[in-house]
């Protein structure tokens, strides 16, 4: 029975935290690679979240609310993290670019100046560039 709980909570935890941003810990500071020199594939269902949060940067505008596009950013953040299903290096290469960004996103909900929210969109869109360089 003990050993029975053990591998129970080995199958519904370590799945959570394969895609939890806060397991991985130095994966940030790695530089991200190509897949023998193609872009890696991202899971059509995780590829669409991304591609909203892409759709939101490019389409917001001065008339919109920043915090309405921060608070949108984090939600489909929350949305991708608790719907990964990808494996193994596609998945440790997304993660790579996904960590900075999910950083990112967090002090985007933090600026409040004209000045300050022109930097973090721009960051943002920067960082879907990277995203666009490495995975379809």
């Amino acid at each position: 029975m003990y050993r029975f709980k053990i591998a129970l909570y080995a199958l519904l935890v370590i799945p959570f935290f394969s895609c939890n941003p806060s397991a991985h810990s130095h994966e940030d500071s790695e530089a991200i690679v190509l897949n023998d020199g193609q872009k890696w594939k991202v899971v059509p269902d995780m590829l669409q979240i991304i591609r909203n949060m892409e759709t939101d940067i490019n389409a917001y505008s001065d008339t919109m609310e920043f915090r309405t596009l921060s608070e949108s950013l984090a939600s489909n953040i929350d949305s991708l993290t608790s719907n990964c299903t990808m494996t193994g290096q596609a998945h440790d290469e997304l993660h790579k670019w996904l960590l900075p960004y999910i950083d990112l996103v967090n002090k985007t909900k933090k600026a409040h100046t004209d000045e300050e929210q022109e930097l973090k969109l721009g960051e943002l869109k920067a960082s879907f560039v990277t995203f666009n360089q490495y995975f379809e």
